[in-house]
């Protein structure tokens, strides 16, 4: 088993260093001019567009709100790539990863609202609600459901079993940690039990539908980015006098003399977009699966409610969990990286806080599995809609979590840079020839917004795009009999 991880990390590293960190880059580069720098001017409608009141559709059921489907998004990105992978990205890369993160995670904004704007616009109807994402948008906008088949594969297989596999396991090697420093040892049975109850919760959850799951998602996602910032924030106060020197060892070992000749730059660079990738999912393809669900009058404001998703999660989120780490003076190796967060928190606030940690690692990585549950539930209903289906889905998915609370956390993680790989090359060319599609929506929605409108899209609106389901053009108010009408007199 050991030699299998060791192989395939080796792959892992020339496969992203090499070929997905380039993709990435020239694409986002390539979005972020043809779009005008979205991610940064159009800021101000990314605070307008999460906060809006969902449209409400004649003949429908109770529709999923843009901060919905933002929270839906946010629980499977908020994650133990958060703190666990800001943590092993310092460990493996130094404190440098951290500059490399910030800059693509600034960066694939622009990637991340050309994919959720997609979504939007090729949804599709499914009951009282939409579903939609990279698999809808390869089959409708590309004409190519062969692709759409092997993303939704691939995107069931990373996250629906590799992802699960590593939220479960960071579940139950944080609730082993704290076990350990309450009795002194971790009882050989915790992670089983661990493991069963995860079982429990969700499966109660997800056999309740997407509804179910938006609700879960909009309470405990700000209870959790809360209470983690708020620790973050007394550990930076406590050790405000270390906060220059933080920074200035971030930019060092970013571009420092030592860390080129000693081929360090490579390394930071690699880890600080495959961990800022793994947590912020731009390009990835995985957030547009709960782009799709919002009920919204414009396609781009879905697209810019997640762009706005991946701030909060790699410039401020990572960004706290790395003042954690790097003002508690750590060391680096490949086997600190798990525990550094606890560690440091340990040194800062003393052992209470291992546990608060714990906690938080519970609440973020439980809503990572529903996020990533629901992300597979989409995906399998792509590939077939009988019933029976999906209940094999949700029962191997329950399983899966059980199998990865008691499985070696080094597998799971290597397993994880292999096929979120995969799924971003697969994404990546779709939205590159898809692209100049969203930026006519984003012109259009910048039009409507400069008439003083609140903007309003409807497929008659571009009717040389094809391969549109929804955004039926608003039918024409016939007023009742005993309705006053435009020159009729009342009697």
């Amino acid at each position: 088993m050991e030699s299998l991880t060791a192989s395939l990390a080796s792959f892992n590293d020339g496969l992203w260093l090499y070929l997905i960190i380039p993709i990435l880059a020239a694409l986002s580069l390539y979005f972020t001019v043809r779009s005008g720098v979205v991610q940064i001017r159009m800021l101000p409608d990314m605070f307008r567009a999460v906060v809006a009141k969902p449209r409400q559709e004649e003949g429908r059921g109770e529709p999923v709100s843009s901060f919905q489907a933002f929270a839906i998004s946010a629980a499977a990105r908020i994650g133990t790539g958060n703190i666990v992978g800001v943590a092993t990205a310092i460990a493996l890369g130094g404190p440098g990863a951290i500059f490399w993160m910030w800059v693509m995670g600034t960066l694939v904004g622009a990637a991340s609202f050309v994919e959720s704007t997609l979504a939007q616009l090729y949804k599709v109807k499914d009951g009282q609600d939409y579903r939609g994402g990279p698999a809808y948008y390869m089959e409708r906008g590309l004409r190519a459901r062969w692709m759409g088949l092997l993303f939704a594969v691939v995107i069931i297989l990373t996250f629906s079993f590799v992802f699960n596999s590593v939220q479960a396991n960071t579940i139950a090697g944080a609730i082993g940690t704290s076990a350990e420093a309450a009795l002194g040892q971790t009882p050989g049975w915790l992670a089983a039990v661990v493991g069963v109850a995860l079982v429990a919760l969700v499966a109660a959850i997800v056999f309740g539908g997407l509804h179910r799951i938006a609700n879960t998602a909009q309470m405990l996602v700000p209870l959790m980015v809360i209470i983690y910032l708020v620790l973050g924030i007394v550990v930076v106060a406590l050790n405000i006098d270390r906060v220059p020197g933080v920074v200035e060892t971030i930019f060092a070992h970013a571009f420092g003399l030592r860390e080129i000749a000693a081929a360090g730059i490579g390394t930071a660079i690699s880890q600080g977009v495959r961990r800022g990738m793994f947590s912020n999912e731009a390009g990835l393809g995985s957030a547009p699966n709960a782009a799709a669900t919002a009920t919204v009058s414009h396609p781009v404001k879905q697209g810019l409610v997640q762009t706005l998703g991946v701030y909060l999660d790699t410039l401020i989120v990572c960004s706290i969990t790395a003042f954690i780490v790097l003002v508690s003076n750590p060391s680096y190796g490949e086997n600190a990286g798990p525990t550094m967060t606890q560690r440091a928190l340990e040194t800062s606030l003393g052992g209470w806080s291992l546990h608060v940690l714990t906690v938080v690692i519970l609440l973020v990585a439980f809503t990572s599995v529903l996020g990533n549950y629901y992300y597979g539930e989409s995906n399998v209903a792509f590939l077939s809609r009988r019933r029976s289906v999906l209940t094999g889905y949700r029962v191997i998915f329950l399983v899966i979590a059980f199998l990865g609370a008691i499985t070696s956390a080094e597998l799971v993680w290597t397993l994880a840079d292999t096929t979120m790989a995969l799924m971003a090359l697969v994404n990546l060319a779709a939205i590159a020839p898809l692209s100049p599609v969203a930026f006519r929506l984003m012109r259009d929605f910048v039009a409507q917004r400069k008439q003083g409108r609140d903007p309003v899209f409807t497929r008659d609106l571009m009717p040389d795009i094809s391969g549109v389901e929804c955004w039926e053009p608003e039918k024409p108010h016939t007023p009742p009999a005993d309705e006053p009408r435009e020159g009729r007199a009342l009697p």
